[in-house]
Formats: structure tokens, sequence, C-alpha cells
């Protein structure tokens, strides 16, 4: 069913029930930002981003390289996941940890050479250490991380990807986890690999695996390349002089194996480009997912799904292959969301320093527009050097806003430049609700971070109602960024998708929240900003409103799940054609409880 055919069921269904009649895809009415505390009438507090991670117990020491930065394989950085492995309702956050090149080159000469952490949620605030006994550290030089249930037991598994073979961790549902790479057959041909995503391509309900290719890097004959930057010699040269890695698509076979379907389905990296972040999302709404790659230095790849478990390539018809001067950009950070709420879901990506950041609008059935000027995201992108990006509501007025991670890739640039700084600070802009943004990093208390930022990603880790950043700078501890007093600014509503005949996970689910004249859509995916991954649950900010009329769960095999009447500031778990069923998530006991309202039981209806 395609999503303008669903949008009329959907209306019939609530002229029926006499609650309120709304176009799935017309614009609500605009509604200013909200300044009060839910429910009170009085001002809200400044909404503050504070690291806490040192106190959280999240203070390992990530490593990338040598300090010097010599070479490529040094400078891009690494990545986390969010993710709730033990289902206890707190998530959890695995970090992804580099090498060196010595430690390649020398195998099992250092005692303790770098490793992959796995950090457990206490509940509190808190996290602990469980990378051993879990079963994670990993191995050689780590770049990324997703995770999903690719098997539909009920536990999320974990996908880690590298330079060189690439690992997948079946999650055993105690606390422990498996090394199953080589019997799923996805370690990859040995190469880099830098950038990764689940989504269900034909529908059958279990999670195929998309896997970008970097740059063919040979640590044993490393490249000596010598180049500039602004007049200024630097040592790790980009990846134009290098020959591109191939990507690959696995297709989940549904018994623990994955087959490449890439040459079949026709996703052949004919061009060896520079692959990074991934993406699997239905940008033209015909039920099907679609597949985004965004590459390095080369125009970027929008694979369209023809239904057949095939793809047509379109990035330049689609008009995401360059930005809207018609230039290639070095883009590395990958954005999905739907900025404008109109139902058709943007793309944001991020690239090198002097360069603006692109936004592209979907002007509808997955055609875009460059609005980056316009709106007003341009001009003050320009002197960073951009990573990780993600759309979040961090006010939650029901409108994403946009966060970038930031950071140099030459020490050098900073030593001879003025005006350029290895460690940046991150960057929020807040939606404006006219297709427009203004930046806000400084007064949320972004402004004084200097990170050597690369990978990120969001999370409600203490659950209670706004949402959290964690970054990894390279070479560095990562940073954990709670959002204090997001959620005294606005009422919220997140939603736990849990599939049946679709996969368990509910990927590739489309959900609408209507709140009076306030209406939004998310999808449920993987992957997406850099080297890392989000929480799978969804989070919609809901202003002052004090109830939900209407959320609906498009699944994936084409069941519809209705809930009316449905009360704020909770996290509502759907399964498929079952509707509502008990919810595991519980706020941090260590922070001030979101302010109480009643919760109505919600009233369903699946088709």
């Amino acid at each position: 069913m395609s999503f303008r055919g669903f949008a009329g069921s959907r209306r019939r269904f609530l002229s029926r029930s006499a609650a309120l009649v709304v176009s799935s895809l017309a614009r609500p009415r605009l509604r200013p930002t909200s300044t009060a505390t839910p429910g009170s009438g009085s001002p809200a507090p400044p909404i503050v981003f504070r690291d806490v991670a040192a106190q959280a117990g999240i203070t390992p020491q990530l490593v990338c390289g040598g300090r010097e930065k010599n070479y490529i394989l040094e400078v891009n950085g690494t990545g986390c996941v969010w993710f709730d492995y033990n289902n206890d309702g707190y998530t959890d956050l695995y970090l992804v940890n580099g090498s060196t090149i010595a430690n390649l080159l020398n195998p099992g000469a250092v005692k303790d050479p770098p490793h992959n952490y796995l950090f457990r949620n206490n509940g509190d605030g808190t996290f602990t250490d469980v990378t051993r006994q879990a079963g994670v550290e990993g191995g050689g030089w780590g770049n990324g991380a997703v995770a999903a249930d690719y098997n539909n037991d009920g536990w999320v598994d974990l996908f880690v990807y590298n330079f060189g073979k690439n690992i997948l961790y079946r999650n055993n549902g105690d606390g422990t986890f498996t090394d199953v790479t080589a019997q799923a057959g996805v370690a990859g041909d040995n190469v880099w690999s830098a950038g990764a995503a689940f989504g269900d391509y034909d529908n059958d309900g279990h999670l195929d695996l998309y896997v970008s290719g970097y740059v063919d890097f040979d640590v044993h004959h490393p490249p000596a390349l010598h180049c500039e930057f602004r007049g200024v010699p630097v040592k790790a040269c980009g990846p134009r002089a290098l020959r591109g890695a191939p990507d690959i698509l696995y297709h989940n076979n549904g018994d623990g194996t994955f087959s490449d379907v890439t040459a079949k389905a026709g996703v052949v990296d004919k061009g060896l480009y520079y692959g990074f972040s991934v993406g699997f999302e239905d940008f033209d709404g015909d039920g099907r997912p679609d597949i985004v790659v965004l590459n390095d230095s080369n125009p970027n790849y929008f694979y369209r799904n023809k239904g057949d478990g095939t793809f047509e390539e379109i990035g330049t018809t689609a008009g995401i292959a360059y930005n809207g001067h018609g230039v290639e950009q070095s883009n590395m950070g990958l954005a999905i969301g739907d900025i404008d709420n109109d139902g058709w879901m943007d793309l944001f990506v991020t690239t090198f320093a002097d360069d603006n950041y692109t936004l592209f609008h979907n002007d509808g059935r997955g055609f875009f527009t460059d609005i980056t000027y316009p709106a007003g995201v341009g001009e003050p992108t320009i002197p960073f050097l951009g990573w990780a990006a993600f759309f979040i509501d961090y006010n939650n007025d029901g409108w994403k806003d946009l966060f970038c991670v930031n950071g140099h890739v030459y020490p050098e640039a900073q030593r001879a430049l003025k005006d350029q700084s290895y460690r940046q600070p991150p960057q929020l802009f807040e939606n404006l609700h006219n297709r427009k943004f203004r930046e806000v990093s400084a007064g949320v208390g972004l402004g004084a971070l200097r990170l050597a930022g690369r990978g990120g990603a969001f999370c409600d880790y203490d659950n209670d109602g706004d949402l959290d950043i964690c970054i990894v700078g390279i070479d560095d501890r990562p940073a954990l960024l709670r959002n204090d007093g997001g959620n005294a600014a606005g009422h919220w509503l997140q939603i736990k998708t849990v599939g049946m005949k679709s996969n368990r996970d509910g990927i590739g689910a489309l959900v609408e929240v209507v709140a009076d004249d306030l209406t939004q859509y998310d999808r449920v995916r993987t992957g997406g900003s850099f080297l890392s991954s989000s929480d799978l649950r969804l989070h919609f900010g809901l202003g002052q409103h004090q109830e939900v009329d209407l959320v609906e769960v498009r699944w994936p095999s084409g069941a519809v799940d209705r809930l009316t009447h449905v009360g704020p500031d909770q996290v509502l778990v759907i399964q498929e054609t079952k509707g509502q069923i008990p919810s595991p998530y519980r706020p941090s006991k260590t922070k001030d409880p979101v302010p109480s309202h009643p919760k109505r039981d919600a009233s369903h209806r699946s088709t």
C-alpha cells in the first residue's frame, strides 16, 4: 500500500471515530516554540547539555593511530551505538575503538591492545563496563557499529565493522554474545568498511545488511603521499589518490546466514567510490526501503528500490548525488528525518572544512532540492569539518532540530592557520518550523566544548523524556551530553516497536503522531550518523499538548496499528497487530521525575 493510499484509510478512521480529520500530507499550522513548563504556564528553565561522562563512568581513552596523523587510516576515528542488550529498559552504550599501525604490523606484541567497550546502563545515571564478560571486545582496528535483532529472537545483536574483517555478535540473551561471523557469512572482503545499516529491503521479515567500503589501504605498504591544506603541508592526505573499496549488500536468508547479493540486486559500487554513511529509507512513499550511500569526494548513491529484489541508482536524477551547485562533496555524516512535518523524509549531510554542509528537502516521491542557504545552515557550517549528524527534537516542541559533530583531520592546520582548530565545538540548529533553522549552540552549553569529534548518536539513556547525546572523539574520551531541561520545555511521547510478521525491531515501520494541530512522522531506522547508530525508540516532542489524538504505525508487512487518546510523557511499546503492551522503560533512579500526568489506556485498532 502506498503512503498516500494509507493516508486515506487514516482519514476515514478519524472521521468515524469523530476524533479529528487530518490529511496525511497536510502541513499542520505553525506553532511557536514552547517557553513554559508543561502544564504549568510558567517559563521553562533553560535547556543545557552537560558532559556527564566522567560521573557516569564512561571514561575509556580511545585510540585511532598516532598523534601526528601520518596516514588516512588514522584520521577518521570511531563511533558508538545505543542499544538495550539485556532488555531491562535502560539503553546501553557500545564504543568502538581503533588501533595503531604498529599494533596491526605486530599483532600480539602489545599485551593489552586497544579493544571496544560495552557499558551496561545501571539505571541510576551510571554505567558499568561489561565488555569482557559480554565477549564483545572486537578485534583489529574498529570503525563503527550498528545494532539490530537480525534473527528475530527478541535480543538485539551487534554488527561491528572494521578495517579488516567485520564481526557479527549474536546476543545469547544471558548477557553474553557469540561471534557468529563465519557461519553468518558477513566478514566482508577484509577491506576498510566505513558504514553499515540494517534494513529489510524486500519486506520478508528478516533484516538485511548494507556495508560500505572506503579505501583500499595496504598497511604493510602505506602510501607516501604529500599534499597541502590551504597552503599548509599535511601528511594524512585525502582518498583521491587511492583506490576505493567495494560496498556489499547482504540478504538475510532467515536461517542465521546471509548471502552477498550485491550484483544480483544491482548495487555494485561501479566507481569504487569512497563510501561512508549508509541509510535505508522509503523516500518515495511506495512502501519499499531505498538505500542512500554517502561518498567522500565522490557523488552520493541513491538506490531506488524497484520492488523485485533489485535497485536502480538515481542519485543524480533524485538530486542528492551533488549539492545544489552541481558539485560533489566530501560527505561523511548522514541525517534522515522530516524537518517540516510533511510526511516526506529529508536528508542532511556533513562535509569538509571551507564548504557548507548540505540540507536536501524531499519535495515528494523521493526528489530533492538543496535548501541549505534558505534554511540557514549554510554559512554557519563553513568553518567546520563535520562528521556525525542527526535530527533530534531537543526541546520537545514537535519539530526536528539538527545536531552536528565537528572536528578537523589535520593537526598541522591548527598550528599554521589562525582560523582553523583541530578540536571544534558541536553545533545545534533549532527548527523554526518554516524550513528554517537558527544556531543555538552557545545557548545550550555546546559553544565552549572543544572536541575532535567523529562518531555520535542520541538516546534518552536516563528515560526522563529528553534526548541525550554521545560523541566519540578521536584519541580522546567520549563525551556524554545529558539534556537537562528538554523535558520541562514540552511534553513528549516515545514509541518502541515490536514486530511480529515484520522484523522484531520494527525497523522500517512508519509512525505518525497527531496531537491537535501538530502532526509528526518518523521511521524506525538504523545506521546513518557517522560510524554510529542511535536508539531504536522514536521520540516525539508534543509541546504543550497534553493528549495525543492518534498514534498510527504502518508496519513493513503492511499491517496498521492505531491507538487513540494516548497520554503524554511515557514510553509506549506497540506490538504489531496487538497494540500497546507493557513497557519495561522506567525513569532513571537519580533523575528528578518527569511531571506526573494521568496515564489513560489507549484505544487500539489494527488492520
